[in-house]
């Protein structure tokens, strides 16, 4: 009776919405989680930890020892915990992200783990929401709230099932079919595979994209996306069915800190915030190799946490986000998140920035010697499209132009 019972809701749930487009991901991600590599992780970390350490008491990475350098090459200094998903460093979470989480049930505590909606939030593998009805969950929802000002979503990404280990991620149920809403409003049925791991599925812009006015942006009402159980995979013990994570890629949040120097065509310069459609700015024509001017078509405006700050050899600094790609003297452009980069014209072979690299300026080369995170928000700005060339100059230094691929 319970099955019949699960095949109507099913089937009752998927009436009148034929015409919902299915989506099935974009890209997927094994994950290997384990107490054995959280102890591996700890291990190399702690090493690390004496390297900074000598680096802050002025050692330099070159004076390092191979050894040393191989250690470093272990770490991503953004992650401070096995199991963040996305660390400590500048990504689409800067510039915000949702403002509360909320379900249509949850499964009471047991002993120390509690499941509480919260935990599909809060970019942890470890933990999970997992549904609180009788049976397989068919129609329970997680509920994201974001304010009208919030960045916009061009990814979703699933973490599928209890995935803190397999054991737990064979026991328990997972979703098969997720309804997606956007403001209670049906948008996409996502196809979810069986599989341990993350699962991204691109879309198309969500969230205000008229975002030339920052103090009208922060006015716009509230949006939510709704994720719906429609389908499940049975697990070997329980029928709960757990979701570990569902998080977010976008658009938005890719700048420079208010004070940045750019490089005018007449030579001057002016602070990056105080740039306006149609000024012109210098740009490095790597053909010629000569410096040219361009008109600023568009500018973005944005509020970010968690930047970061390079430091150069000759003292030089900029502040900017972890994926704003540079130009980088034997690696063409590069950024911390070449990945993110990506999705910008002209940056799709992008590679990494490594403490040592070169990074070309106006007038030949500086080398970046330290990289720091900065804690707090800022007011962030960039120039998304000129009318010629694909980079202008930021405190001396070749930074791209990023405009979105279409």
């Amino acid at each position: 009776m319970k099955q019949v019972l699960i095949i109507g809701l099913i089937l009752i749930s998927q009436i009148g919405f034929s015409q919902i487009k299915e989506m099935n991901p974009t890209s997927t991600r094994q994950l290997d989680l384990s107490v054995a590599g959280e102890k591996q992780f700890n291990d190399n970390l702690e090493a690390c930890k004496k390297i900074w350490d000598k680096m802050s008491d002025g050692v330099k990475y070159d004076d390092l020892s191979q050894q040393e350098k191989d250690a470093l090459s272990k770490v991503n200094e953004t992650m401070e915990d096995y199991w963040d998903i996305i660390g400590g460093g500048c990504s689409w979470y800067c510039g915000g992200g949702p403002k509360e989480v909320t379900a249509s049930s949850y499964l009471k505590s047991q002993g120390a783990n509690n499941y509480e909606p919260k935990n599909a939030h809060d970019l942890n593998y470890k933990n999970a929401w997992v549904e609180g009805v009788e049976g397989y969950g068919i129609g329970e929802y997680l509920l994201y709230t974001f304010g009208g000002a919030s960045p916009r979503i061009n990814e979703i990404i699933v973490v599928n099932g209890y995935v803190k280990s397999k054991t737990a991620w064979e026991n328990n149920s997972r979703v098969k079919k997720l309804k997606v809403y956007i403001d209670d409003k049906p948008y996409a049925i996502l196809n979810l595979k069986d599989i341990r791991g993350s699962q991204g599925f691109k879309v198309e812009p969500i969230g205000n994209s008229d975002r030339k006015d920052w103090d009208v942006l922060k006015t716009k009402p509230d949006w939510t996306l709704k994720f719906e159980i429609l389908d499940v995979y049975k697990g070997l013990k329980y029928d709960d069915v757990v979701i570990s994570e569902i998080y977010f890629d976008g658009l938005d949040v890719h700048c420079f800190a208010k004070g940045t120097k750019i490089q005018l065509a007449d030579n001057s310069t002016k602070n990056i915030e105080d740039l306006k459609v149609g000024d012109k700015v210098a740009y490095m024509d790597f053909d010629s190799k000569t410096i040219k001017s361009a008109k600023i078509e568009k500018t973005e405006k944005v509020i970010h946490h968690g930047l970061v700050t390079y430091q150069f050899e000759s003292g030089l600094t900029i502040t900017a986000t972890q994926d704003h790609p540079f130009k980088i003297d034997n690696k063409d452009w590069a950024s911390l998140k070449p990945d993110k980069s990506k999705q910008y014209k002209g940056f799709e072979n992008i590679e990494k920035i490594e403490i040592g690299d070169l990074f070309i300026t106006a007038n030949g080369t500086d080398k970046l010697i330290s990289i720091d995170f900065i804690e707090g928000e800022q007011e962030t700005y960039t120039i998304s499209k000129l009318s010629s060339g694909d980079n202008f100059i930021a405190n001396g230094l070749i930074v791209g132009v990023e405009e979105l691929t279409e």
